[in-house]
């Protein structure tokens, strides 16, 4: 029996062909996320916005992401288990920066610019709604996989967090809704970090016995 996790579920008739549209894809947002990143990021920067600085940190980490899948695509469960393992650490890592980055927002006077933070905010969303659309059918696969369908899904509900402290922003004139959803997003990045931590140690447990 194969180490690959079956395609058939998905419509595929094959690993081979799934393997290739796996690839196809993950080249796909890889591309996406990583432009996405240097976007937000200097507009984070621009517009003193911790809730973009930290939507940016997250497009980075998906681009990590995605380039450690399309390495081990085809693999080992055990290989893609070990990934899987990885990227939730990275996940995990880069929401504790976060909340790094917003408890400094949040001792910082002064509030960040509501009009760049919408219009960042609508480009991050239809970033991420493609990405999240183009792998929707692999959201049910192993922890590699997996990992790749909630960083998709999460950045969709940030943005979209985003331009809702875009618009406390402008409608308080404070910081304090930036602030919040800086908060949110980290809590999300680290709940997402841990079912994948836990689903690839158990892959791990699984395809070690299978070898054993």
């Amino acid at each position: 029996m194969s180490g690959k996790a079956g395609g058939h579920g998905h419509g595929f008739d094959s690993d081979d062909a799934r393997d290739a549209a796996v690839r196809r894809v993950l080249w796909w947002v890889l591309g996406i996320n990583g432009a996405m990143f240097f976007v937000e990021g200097a507009a984070g920067l621009l517009s003193g916005s911790a809730a973009l600085q930290a939507d940016a940190l997250d497009f980075l980490g998906d681009s990590l992401t995605y380039g450690v899948s399309l390495f081990v695509v085809g693999k080992s469960l055990e290989w893609r288990a070990g990934a899987g393992l990885g990227k939730g650490l990275l996940m995990a890592t880069f929401g504790a920066g976060v909340l790094v980055a917003t408890a400094m927002r949040a001792v910082t006077p002064g509030a960040p610019e509501a009009a760049t933070m919408g219009a960042i905010g609508f480009l991050a969303l239809a970033a991420n709604v493609v990405s999240a659309a183009v792998l929707y059918r692999f959201r049910t696969g192993d922890s590699n996989l997996r990992s790749v369908w909630l960083c998709s899904r999460n950045d969709a509900i940030s943005n979209l967090a985003v331009l809702a402290a875009a618009a406390g922003v402008f409608a308080t004139a404070t910081r304090w809704p930036d602030v919040a959803v800086g908060l949110v997003l980290a809590v999300l990045e680290l709940s997402a970090a841990w079912t994948i931590l836990r689903q690839a140690a158990r892959e791990l447990r699984e395809g070690r016995a299978g070898a054993a």
